[in-house]
């Protein structure tokens, strides 16, 4: 995750994090990617059911029942071990969470228990009701996908009227004093909505814009001759700084990230390079705090069974059960070569990936990726669209 605001625009500091001594139990939620211990963000998929079909859903999700999800009292031993793990944060997702009953029994539970709690949805079914729910439960954050305007965002969803129902519940969302902020996912379907994306955002008052690169993983793995080219990424890239200046200058309070293509951290890094030379050691310093991809060590997944993955886009290899034992037992559990391989990363990389100049703030981008196009999880991900002169090969 590379917070485009706080550091094209400036918008935090090193100072910001030093101030916590960059420990993951002090530092706001905000500033969790520069911590020095690195404590995992969880998502828990506690149910696969969802009422859309979208066509990159991980998951690969259906409105259907799912037999042998995670009980209540099952998912709120997890959280016990996720707080007494001091785990920072818990993502309830799916599937569709709304459509789960004890939604708001878990969150209130997890909050209660000192987490902090956020839910990722598609937001059609947020009605006033259980916006208000949320609120009660001590929700911190509805992260609400939206890849598009209404007839580019119905198509990817697989449901027409998915639009306007989502942009209601947001609407219900924030009325409901609940932070709700929207999550697009860049294809050649809709990246010609960038900056429509970028106007709704401002016309409702919108304070966060996730952009997520796809993932080749679910029925994202069908959808790799539907990503950018690395000169089309580049130019979607451009346009999401650009964009995120401007509205910077209007509104200083908003905030826009970029996930799962870790090579937007060194092009940041060359842009401030070129345009904000006074800058580039802070810059630099706060990149190298983030480090790039995190899976397997700032980020870890459970799904509606109970298994436990690197991170959500890693469903088909599990390093084991949480009804088996303790989530922490098996994260630090390094007698699995994949964990033991994500844990040391950096070391693992191959060709270009392992001589780039700018491994220590990529991390080796997304290991998924590489492994769905060329079989080998420490290959180069064939999304990483600098050149080689940029990382130091020639």
């Amino acid at each position: 995750m590379i917070g485009i605001t706080k550091l094209l625009c400036g918008a935090t500091s090193p100072g910001d994090a030093l101030r916590y001594g960059r420990d993951s139990s002090r530092l706001p939620h905000e500033l969790l990617q520069f911590s020095h211990d690195k404590r995992p963000v969880v998502v828990w998929n506690f149910t696969r059911r969802c009422n859309l079909h979208c066509r990159h859903c991980y998951s690969e999700s259906q409105d259907q029942e799912y037999p042998g999800e995670c009980s209540t009292a099952e998912g709120k031993a997890f959280i016990d071990s996720l707080a007494e793990y001091k785990v920072p944060v818990l993502l309830f997702s799916g599937g569709e969470p709304f459509i789960r009953p004890d939604l708001f029994e878990l969150a209130d539970y997890a909050v209660k228990r000192g987490l902090r709690t956020v839910i990722s949805t598609n937001g059609t079914l947020i009605t006033p009701a259980l916006a208000r729910k949320a609120r009660e439960a001590g929700i911190s954050y509805v992260g609400i996908s939206l890849d598009g305007l209404e007839r580019v965002n119905d198509t990817f969803r697989g449901s027409r009227g998915a639009f306007q129902m989502t942009l209601e519940g947001l609407r219900h969302t924030r009325e409901a004093g609940v932070k709700a902020g929207l999550r697009f996912t860049i294809t050649r379907h809709n990246v010609k909505d960038i900056p429509d994306i970028f106007r709704l955002m401002e016309e409702e008052g919108i304070p966060r814009l996730c952009f997520y690169h796809l993932a080749y993983a679910g029925r994202g793995s069908k959808l790799v001759k539907e990503d950018l080219s690395h000169d089309e990424t580049r130019k979607a890239v451009d346009l999401i700084f650009d964009k995120s200046l401007e509205l910077h200058q209007r509104h200083r309070d908003s905030e826009v990230l970029t996930v799962d293509n870790h090579s937007d951290a060194p092009y940041l890094l060359l842009r401030v390079q070129r345009e904000q030379p006074a800058r580039v050691a802070a810059v630099h310093r706060l990149l190298k705090w983030n480090g790039g991809n995190s899976s397997g060590v700032g980020i870890g997944d459970v799904d509606n069974l109970g298994n436990v993955h690197a991170d959500q886009f890693w469903q088909h290899y599990s390093f084991g059960n949480i009804r088996e034992r303790k989530f922490s037992d098996i994260w630090e559990d390094t007698s699995d070569p994949l964990m033991r391989g994500l844990k040391k990363k950096k070391l693992m990389v191959k060709g270009r990936c392992a001589a780039c100049a700018f491994l220590e703030i990529c991390g080796g981008n997304l290991r998924v990726r590489a492994e769905a196009v060329t079989g080998d999880v420490w290959a180069p991900d064939p999304a990483c669209y600098l050149t080689d002169e940029e990382i130091g090969l020639k």
